[in-house]
């Protein structure tokens, strides 16, 4: 793991210099930005492979800038902030936010966090197909990381992505937050971890569901947590998955 781009969106200097200096180290290519329209020309122009964003910033509001910015692009973005309030981290992974830290941090954590991110993209990456699952009007795309809905192409988190493809994956399945978390982040489920799964499903049903109030994709099974909508109608002589 050497070499992939990361940008770095702070109006602080310090902070760039801090974070850029350890993160050279790793051999990664670093760009920075001081404001939110400086961070998109650079998403446009450069497209890193991971984003790490600030939320106070001097033009924009990084959640809204998150917001943006996932219009654009589905690489990992790691926020940074010194607000630690639960309904911050909300917001925040609400707005397609893949992970928070809040300041001051560790380095190394932001370090091994940042790898982590890269290395579960690959794997997703190096583990997708040719195939296409479509169920009604809901049509995803393993190899390209693209998502259809009524033919028009919906733009998702690479965690979004990772977790409705699971549940389209075995649509049969009911699957509880945890193992949804542990399946998608690859690490064991602590203290807080659950409302992420809740933040992020609520999130991929206001992307894909006619009435997201209403879902009929994805379904919630009362007392013990999520599943495809396998009713459905599957369309399509394309419509097979390797797993």
């Amino acid at each position: 793991m050497a070499g992939e781009k990361i940008l770095i969106v702070d109006d602080e200097p310090e902070i760039i210099d801090f974070v850029k200096m350890y993160l050279l180290q790793e051999n990664f290519k670093i760009s920075h930005a001081f404001n939110g329209k400086e961070a998109l020309q650079k998403v446009r122009l450069e497209k890193p492979e991971l984003i790490v964003l600030d939320i106070m910033l001097p033009d924009i509001d990084g959640v809204e800038l998150c917001l943006n910015i996932r219009k654009i692009s589905d690489c990992p973005i790691l926020f940074i902030s010194c607000k630690s309030s639960d309904i911050d981290k909300v917001l925040a992974l609400s707005a397609g936010g893949d992970d928070y830290l809040t300041k001051p941090f560790s380095t190394l954590e932001l370090v091994a966090r940042i790898k982590a991110h890269l290395r579960r993209n690959r794997m997703s990456e190096n583990n997708s197909t040719d195939d296409v699952i479509k169920y009604d009007e809901l049509e995803i795309h393993f190899n390209t990381h693209e998502v259809f809905v009524n033919e028009k192409q919906i733009s998702l988190s690479a965690k979004e992505f990772d977790i409705l493809s699971l549940l389209m994956k075995d649509p049969k399945r009911i699957y509880t937050v945890e193992q949804l978390y542990e399946a998608v982040w690859k690490e064991n489920v602590l203290e807080g971890d659950s409302r992420t799964i809740i933040v992020y499903i609520g999130n991929i049903r206001k992307k894909i569901e006619p009435d997201p109030s209403n879902p009929k994709y994805i379904l919630t099974v009362r007392g013990v947590g999520y599943k495809f909508n396998h009713n459905l109608i599957l369309g399509g002589e394309k419509d097979k998955v390797k797993v």
